[in-house]
């Protein structure tokens, strides 16, 4: 029998994301409208994907909270798993491998309301799978870490980095992760009710990244700088910056998410190559006449 999943934040890039695996998985894929009531729309789904999330970081402890409500409501009426794409923020600082056994010890407001919003689930009875990840990294043209922070100045030569460059980080190419998401879905009647997966994704530095990208341009770049100064100016009057800056010291705490559980549950998943994930942003920053290897060979092929 096909089974339903209904995709809430549907446009955004994990909204996309996920409809494209769950379709693709034989699934009926349904979209959440923003401002519909989110029970009656829940109601014949066996799996809710919450993609939703405040653009720009905006009114985080409000919305969140709100959200995390309605998703709630919407679970318990419809009996449907909930997924959610968790983060980092919930670590802190403190630098190592994090996975489901890592004691969370948020340092900033953000991480402190995702803390938050996994216990609520997690006290609520909904089943729920909190599916852990680094920064997203899309195949498409999107807001992602590649295009709005790495590959910023791609286009004079330039590899912008917000933290140290020699700094491992994790990452998680959005269309595996999605994958993991369906994996997971289709497991779900043989897991606990609440579930906390690091995804393992891709662990690389700038550095790593730098590397990958000269080989398949053939030129050197430059490392630049994030404007981290502009952002602290621009602070008192522009949302964005202020939450950036909180942020910024997870840029240079290094960290990578642990891989034993997901591969307990999910032994046959097969992640794209990280060689290839690491020049995913190229294909919409740069003229594809310009992306050519050292070999000659185009990006593409």
């Amino acid at each position: 029998m096909t089974q339903t999943v209904l995709i809430l934040g549907a446009s955004g890039k994990i909204g996309r994301a996920s409809a494209k695996a769950f379709g693709e998985a034989g699934w009926k894929v349904r979209s959440y409208q923003r401002g519909t009531d989110m029970t009656q729309a829940a109601l014949g789904a066996d799996v809710i994907v919450n993609g939703l999330n405040p653009p720009a970081y905006h009114d985080w402890k409000t919305i969140i909270p709100q959200i995390t409500t309605q998703v709630i409501a919407a679970a318990k009426a419809s009996g449907a798993t909930v997924i959610i794409p968790g983060n980092v923020y919930n670590f802190g600082n403190c630098g190592g491998v994090w996975d489901e056994n890592t004691p969370q010890r948020p340092t900033t407001r953000k991480g402190k309301i995702r803390v938050e919003m996994e216990q609520r689930y997690r006290q609520s009875g909904v089943r729920t799978i909190i599916l852990r990840a680094g920064n997203f990294i899309t195949e498409t043209p999107s807001d992602d870490v590649m295009g709005a922070v790495f590959l910023r100045q791609i286009k004079a030569g330039k590899l912008s980095h917000p933290g140290a460059s020699d700094i491992p980080q994790a990452y998680a190419y959005l269309p595996d992760w999605a994958r993991a998401a369906v994996a997971l879905a289709e497991k779900r009647d043989q897991l606990q009710g609440f579930e906390d997966i690091p995804f393992p994704g891709h662990t690389f530095t700038v550095l790593d990244l730098k590397a990958a990208l000269e080989d398949r341009l053939s030129r050197d770049l430059r490392l630049s700088g994030f404007p981290w100064g502009l952002m602290r100016l621009a602070s008192p009057f522009w949302e964005l910056a202020r939450e950036m800056l909180e942020m910024r010291g997870l840029w240079n705490t290094p960290h990578q998410l642990g891989a034993t559980k997901f591969h307990e549950i999910l032994p046959e998943f097969q992640p794209t190559p990280q060689e290839r994930v690491l020049i995913a942003g190229l294909g919409h920053q740069i003229d594809p006449n310009q992306m050519v290897g050292a070999n000659g060979i185009p990006v593409g092929a």
